[in-house]
């Protein structure tokens, strides 16, 4: 029996030895700062550029068109203002959907303060988006579109894809965005061809890597202005010192992963079919996540007993579950609400995410727990 079941990798993940170990290593031995000229200097330099070629190979880019950031929080920050404001004068209108997270969802906000048109598309009751929504959407005075590859509450995969080569033919000043955290290392991504976008963001902690590593791809030749100021690093795209030691670890962890993910895809299909089907099996148990989601999430509502209680209860069992996004602390769902759940299923949505670390072994101890909870709290 395992000692705890970890459900939340979609909020983060457990660093890998081989990460931790090298975090160490840049910390204790190659230290040095990456714009100092003397040897100390070079050597960070020269490992800095090993990641960034690690991270580019991960998604078929070129190294050039990455830039470390402290996650893909400030990825998604950089993309949106930095996109949009060097597209002002052509037009003054963005283009969303309202299942985003909050890191794009509060940034088109803000630019909406300054006057900014902005475009929130609801989703169907799968949580999906379709080509055609945003294609109606879209006009001649809009700059920027932004969609992420998987949404993080319920797994639906958004069709990025098709869109960018729809929106290439019919508007090709656009620029795209796309907000890549949860399908990284876990669903194909090749950049200019699978995702032909001109901006996408990724972060480390959510594969296995530590927190405050992420990731801004900029295609070449895609229109730019920086938002924030310093002393040059990262071609002034992301200025200040560079985290060099989480941003080796994400390269070291983004390659390891890479090698992993048609096995660890497979694996996690079966753990998530063999939850669907016990889940099935108990009553009042209503499936959040559409059939063809990611299988490295899987939300689903426990109705008549409220998410809270049920995460808690769990808890005490060493099982680490959601209520949904991490950055919401626990507050009502947008994404759910978006989808157009009753009150009752929203209230009462558990999130399960699944990574590298999980077994077959932990389901049923997984559905008894969750069992026990149903008798004990819906008397």
């Amino acid at each position: 029996m395992p000692d705890e079941i970890y459900y939340d990798n979609s909020a983060t993940t457990r660093t890998r030895e081989e990460a931790a170990k090298l975090v160490y290593e840049m910390l204790t031995s190659c230290y040095g700062n990456p714009s100092s000229l003397h040897k100390k200097g070079f050597e960070a330099q020269k490992r800095l550029e090993h990641a960034r070629d690690q991270i580019a190979a991960s998604l078929g880019c070129q190294s050039s068109e990455i830039y470390f950031t402290s996650g893909g929080t400030e990825a998604d920050n950089l993309a949106i203002l930095g996109a949009a404001r060097t597209q002002k004068r052509r037009g003054n209108k963005i283009v969303t959907t309202a299942i985003e997270h909050d890191a794009v969802l509060n940034t088109v906000k803000f630019l909406e303060g300054e006057g900014w048109e902005i475009v929130r598309l609801q989703p169907d009751q799968n949580g999906q988006i379709s080509v055609q929504q945003v294609l109606d959407a879209v006009d001649d005075k809009t700059v920027l579109v932004s969609m992420m590859a998987v949404n993080n509450e319920v797994g639906s995969i958004l069709p990025v894809g098709q869109l960018c080569k729809t929106l290439r033919r019919k508007y090709p000043q656009l620029l795209i965005h796309c907000d890549a955290v949860q399908a990284y290392c876990k669903e194909p991504i090749r950049l200019g061809k699978t995702h032909d976008v001109d901006f996408l963001s990724v972060s480390g902690h959510k594969i296995y890597a530590p927190k405050g590593s992420g990731v801004l791809y900029i295609k070449k030749g895609s229109r730019f202005r920086p938002v924030t100021f310093g002393g040059g690093q990262e071609k002034n795209i992301r200025p200040g010192t560079e985290g060099i030691a989480n941003a080796c670890a994400m390269g070291l962890s983004a390659e390891l992963l890479c090698q992993e993910r048609e096995a660890n895809h497979k694996r996690i299909t079966e753990i998530r079919n063999a939850l669907l089907e016990g889940l099935t099996k108990l009553p009042d148990i209503c499936i959040n996540s559409p059939a063809d989601a990611t299988p490295y999430i899987l939300n689903f509502s426990a109705l008549g007993v409220r998410s809270e209680i049920m995460l808690h209860f769990l808890e005490e069992k060493g099982i680490y579950v959601s209520s949904g996004s991490a950055c919401a602390k626990g507050g009502a769902s947008h994404v759910l609400e978006a989808m157009g759940l009753p009150r009752d299923r929203a209230d009462s949505a558990i999130r399960l995410s699944f990574g590298r670390y999980n077994t077959l072994e932990e389901v049923p101890v997984f559905l008894n727990a969750l069992e026990e909870g149903l008798n004990r709290f819906r008397r």
